[in-house]
């Protein structure tokens, strides 16, 4: 009898079918929010430093708290942990759609909002991260990881088109509206709350063992997060490694998160589907990246990092190239490069890490990295954001990708990152 996949085997085990199932819908609908919120606020007022703002009250409390919402999963079932957070999700976004749909919807209110989103997302990460290897045995972890990857890979580039048309279709069923392409911001919205609802039937069918046997936590939770912090800092390569992507989300967190609607509202031919296929295109680039990232990685063997800073280079040319697009068809190859780019470095370092660092802090050194791109990456929109109001957007695309580069290679003779590549045994501290 012939042995079946890998995969198979996980779609045989009813529990993983569900949160697969379930998480699918859930981050196909998530897209819509994400090509909707930006878009709103820009009909709304019209002012790009707003869409900043918004952007930095969502993802800093998502940013603050992440470290937090790792300790009460561990504390906690994280199927309980995501099922709370996905269900005020969903009672927000719900929230959200009828504001719009009533034309009852303000500006202060989306601040609220955002900041909700932003909080229970800081509890729903690290559940989601910690959920699965309850469901699936070690030797399962890799193919379920990669199915999950490649998944969220797809819903990035299926759910921008789609929102793109649902907000452009939607826009003319109704008429006299309050706000500029209400009627399909409002059925955008819609869509994401209805798909957090397959996500929670899925999470409520779910069992998993610390649902009734949690683990006992050893230690504090700060204490935990310092040593954590500890053993990063007395790594000399992933220090290294750690304060270069904080430089770098500096550079290329804020100028794309609010120069694309920008530039999708204020150059480009389609309107908001400029901007779900600018979107798509990222997205049809970074899963094409994560295939080729293996090979990539074979061919420059230990000079991994070099090859990230030489990645960055190019990425901040192609940043820089944004200056001069005014088609839609521009914008979307230059986004589908620097997705292909982004695709191969973070498959290569997230590899790395996990070669790399003890199982015992594999968590906490996630977290750290997370925190510092959902950290620095708000400040850096809403700077972006107040940047516009004096500068023009070609401006501040060429600036911010000229910087990135010539910041990537004035690093290639920094030896600590040079040395990336390199797995080493990791002496963990207690706590």
């Amino acid at each position: 009898m012939q042995a079946s996949s890998p995969r198979s085997a996980l779609f045989a085990n009813h529990n993983f079918a569900l949160l697969f199932g379930g998480s699918t819908i859930s981050a196909i609908g998530d897209q819509f929010t994400l090509v909707a919120l930006p878009w709103l606020v820009l009909k709304l007022t019209g002012d790009p430093a707003a869409l900043g703002l918004v952007l930095a009250a969502m993802a800093l409390p998502r940013a603050a708290f992440m470290l937090i919402g790792g300790a009460v999963v561990d504390r906690m079932s994280p199927r309980r942990v995501l099922l709370g957070a996905r269900g005020v999700n969903a009672v927000l976004v719900s929230l959200l759609a009828v504001l719009v749909l009533t034309g009852a919807i303000q500006m202060w209110m989306i601040y609220v909002i955002a900041l909700g989103i932003g909080l229970a997302t800081a509890f729903a990460y690290p559940a989601g991260s910690a959920i699965l290897p309850q469901l699936v045995g070690p030797q399962q972890l890799q193919p379920a990881n990669a199915l999950f990857m490649g998944m969220r890979q797809l819903s990035m580039i299926v759910g921008p088109a789609l929102a793109g048309l649902v907000i452009g279709t939607g826009a003319h069923a109704v008429q006299q509206q309050a706000v500029a392409d209400a009627g399909g911001l409002g059925l955008a919205f819609s869509v994401d709350a209805v798909s957090f609802l397959f996500s929670l039937g899925s999470l409520m069918l779910v069992r998993i063992h610390s649902d009734h046997h949690p683990k006992v936590p050893v230690g504090s939770v700060l204490a935990n997060v310092a040593s954590g912090i500890r053993n990063i800092w007395a790594d000399l390569p992933l220090r290294a490694f750690i304060l270069y992507a904080a430089v770098v989300s500096v550079f290329v967190g804020g100028p794309i998160q609010v120069g694309l609607p920008v530039l999708a509202d204020t150059r480009l031919d389609l309107g908001a589907a400029s901007l779900g296929i600018l979107m798509t295109s990222n997205g049809v680039g970074m899963l094409l990246g994560s295939f080729l990232s293996g090979l990539v990685t074979r061919m420059v063997k230990s000079r991994l990092g070099l090859m990230v800073l030489c990645i960055d280079s190019l990425a901040g040319l192609a940043l820089a190239a944004l200056a001069l697009v005014h088609s839609t068809l521009g914008g979307a190859v230059l986004l589908a490069g620097t997705g292909m780019l982004g695709g191969i470095a973070q498959i290569a370092i997230v590899s790395w890490i996990q070669r790399r660092v003890a199982p015992e802090m594999m968590g906490r050194t996630m977290s750290v990295l997370m925190f510092t791109f959902m950290g620095l990456g708000p400040l850096s929109a809403a700077i972006a954001g107040s940047l516009l109001k004096v500068i023009a957007l070609p401006t501040l695309f060429a600036g911010a990708g000229l910087l990135l580069t010539a910041i990537a290679l004035s690093c290639m003779s920094n030896p600590a990152l040079r040395s990336i590549g390199a797995a080493r045994p990791t002496v963990v501290e207690a706590g």
